[in-house]
């Protein structure tokens, strides 16, 4: 699992930044970042990789998403994209881009059954709603890994997506969007995800996911505990006021044990539950569509008062103060 709101930048984005004429340096300074995050490999938060296409749809347009994954050659994408192209079926490539994104990466792809299709839905771990340009990005690069996979044109799809109107993204899809959703979501019907893959091999396949899982395994060793509860908090949050109990049993450690191995990190799980709401509150606030009892609702509190209280007591001003300073212009 990804415990960690750092994490390298894909060399894919980089490669397509180039190839759109895009000035790495104008790209990183327009995002308000350190000139250093314009090298490979260079890590960075959910927020500023959030900034860099931010400032990517400023600097081109708003449907940069759908031309940078049109020219983006496959071989420089992701192991786990890599590994899906090889898979048995459209379904099995999905799982397994699904599986190694919430293990590798702060996304998580959730899959919902909604007959006929699967309904897609993107969730950041560390940050509230992406640009639109990452969520066209994103569903193109799945529909294209199905056409690519089954060679047929996947006309049974249908989206729903948060922002205006776009040619660009009709173009792309061809299939039914509704504009101005309430959330991003991508439908895939349940018959084309059955379709098998022209270029199935069994054996690369075995071999490429052992290759990751390996490095996987290698990085929940490197794991603290105090990042593996961060994680696991901000998963569950909204489930309602976490317990140790309950942490401790999604971490198969007993709650002593947890307890003891993140005293010995120098912390506890009430200050990282604590510094974990804070972090929360601070990014949802930034989004003034959420109100306020919501945002309660999301931090696990059980009443709005009690959200209040332990916001006075991290930033010594009301959440509404906080917010009203934050956004307003200038």
């Amino acid at each position: 699992m990804s415990t960690s709101d750092r994490n390298t930048l894909p060399t894919a984005f980089w490669l397509g930044v180039d190839k759109l004429g895009v000035s790495r340096s104008q790209l990183v300074r327009m995002a308000g970042l350190p000139l250093s995050i314009g090298h490979t490999q260079s890590k960075v938060s959910t927020a500023q990789f959030f900034a860099l296409w931010s400032a990517l749809e400023r600097l081109k347009s708003v449907d940069v998403g759908i031309e940078l994954m049109t020219m983006l050659d496959r071989s420089v994408l992701p192991p786990s994209f890599l590994v899906a192209y090889h898979a048995r079926t459209f379904r099995d490539a999905l799982q397994r881009v699904v599986r190694f994104k919430s293990l590798c990466a702060p996304e998580e792809l959730k899959l919902e059954t909604d007959e006929p299709y699967i309904k897609v839905i993107t969730h950041w771990i560390f940050a509230g709603d992406p640009p639109p340009s990452l969520t066209d990005a994103t569903f193109s690069s799945i529909v294209a890994l199905g056409r690519h996979g089954t060679e047929t044109p996947l006309k049974n799809i249908k989206l729903e997506l948060r922002r205006d109107k776009s040619e660009a993204v009709m173009a792309y899809f061809q299939c039914p969007i509704k504009w101005n959703a309430e959330q991003d979501a991508l439908y895939l019907h349940t018959r084309e995800l059955d379709l098998p893959f022209i270029k199935f091999n069994e054996e690369l396949t075995s071999m490429l996911d052992n290759a990751l899982n390996e490095q996987l395994n290698q990085h929940q060793v490197n794991s603290s505990y105090t990042e593996k509860v961060r994680w696991l908090l901000r998963k569950t949050l909204t489930a309602g006021r976490p317990e140790l109990k309950a942490i401790a049993r999604e971490l198969a450690i007993s709650e002593r044990s947890l307890q003891r191995q993140l005293n010995n990190e120098g912390g506890s799980f009430q200050a990282i539950l604590s510094d974990t709401r804070h972090e929360l509150a601070l990014d949802y606030l930034r989004n003034a569509s959420y109100e306020l009892s919501e945002i309660a609702y999301m931090l696990g509190y059980e009443d709005q008062a009690s959200f209040f209280r332990a916001f006075q007591n991290w930033q010594h001003i009301s959440p509404a103060k906080w917010r009203d300073a934050v956004l307003k212009p200038g």
